[in-house]
């Protein structure tokens, strides 16, 4: 009977971590292959938003990209990565400047986790005095970690002006974070860093680089159709037609 009661115990610890209820406050869920996508939550001006983030399993160890927009999770995803997959977090890369992708670089970095921005978004934080992190990267660099390569490309300024995807060419996953609006998306949401002119531009120069994505994970909201990438260009065509 105390090995059912600890079975069960354990299945629900199992539960929490890996996010599976629907008010969980972490919800990780298995994309493909060594991937895996989670999603966080955030009080914003009154609306509990979702906030989608990545990471990769590597034979060296897991690599994060973004962090989760609620700071309490910072150390639940730890753990629950430690629990899942039995590895530590060894590398963590924000895709921009804002809280819901870099709030957890001094988090990650004091963790002894290497943490990795472009150049423009370490300027950003540093004028905005946040937490930065320890290693800056030019803006196109492509790693290789364990079996797994990747690329960190910055296409140009949009949702914010040091906005970076990452390209996973092997898998053909694009991690777009918040440069990719969701389908459900009914309009670009904040743009008090954007430059929406430029954005377009940007746009069409990783539809033109990382072609045929199996995979598009956008920023928020629902990220499983493939047409984000196109409803982000025609968000963003309406936008400047209205302003220009």
């Amino acid at each position: 009977m105390r090995k059912l009661a600890s079975i069960l115990l354990f299945l629900g610890i199992l539960s929490n971590s890996f996010g599976q209820s629907k008010n969980s406050p972490l919800q990780i869920s298995h994309l493909t292959g060594d991937f895996y996508v989670y999603k966080t939550f955030h009080d914003y001006k009154g609306t509990l938003i979702s906030a989608n983030a990545l990471y990769l399993v590597t034979n060296k160890g897991v690599v994060l990209f973004d962090a989760p927009w609620d700071k309490t999770q910072f150390q639940p995803l730890l753990d629950s990565i430690k629990a899942k997959h039995h590895k530590e977090v060894v590398m963590h890369f924000a895709t921009h400047s804002h809280e819901d992708r870099a709030g957890g670089l001094g988090f990650y970095r004091q963790k002894g986790i290497k943490t990795y921005t472009i150049k423009l978004t370490d300027e950003i934080l540093k004028k905005n005095n946040e937490k930065r992190a320890q290693f800056i990267i030019p803006n196109d660099t492509t790693f290789t970690v364990g079996q797994h390569t990747f690329e960190v490309y910055y296409p140009g300024k949009g949702h914010a002006q040091d906005n970076v995807v990452v390209w996973f060419n092997k898998e053909k996953v694009l991690y777009g974070g918040c440069f990719i609006k969701s389908t459900e998306a009914k309009d670009l949401g904040y743009l008090g860093d954007a430059d929406v002119k430029d954005w377009e531009k940007s746009i069409k120069k990783v539809q033109v680089k990382f072609k045929n994505p199996k995979y598009i994970i956008t920023g928020h909201d629902g990220w499983k159709d493939l047409n984000s990438l196109n409803h982000t260009l025609k968000l963003v065509k309406e936008y400047n037609a209205a302003q220009y």
